[in-house]
């Protein structure tokens, strides 16, 4: 997550040198990019195939298991349903 020594830059500068920016992260780097003064996104290093294979993988395993909701039904309809 966010850690305070992280080194940030500004949007307009990481637009400047992005390739610079990636190759500090690909060596284990955790970059901030802010716009306006707060922090918008993260730029780090990739985890391994493995661990990234595993995500996925548990992602699929989700969505496997997710049903489809009833022809002609809201998400809003449920959750009124389930409050009743």
């Amino acid at each position: 997550m966010y850690n305070s020594l992280m080194k940030t830059v500004g949007l307009f500068e990481a637009k400047q040198k992005l390739s610079e920016l990636v190759e500090r992260a690909s060596e284990g780097e955790q970059i901030g990019i802010t716009r306006r003064g707060k922090l918008a996104a993260i730029l780090s290093p990739v985890r391994s195939e493995t661990a990234l294979k595993d995500a996925f993988a548990e992602i699929e395993r989700i969505r496997s298991r997710a049903k489809l909701l009833p022809k002609g039904m809201t998400i809003k309809e449920l959750i009124e349903e389930g409050r009743r």
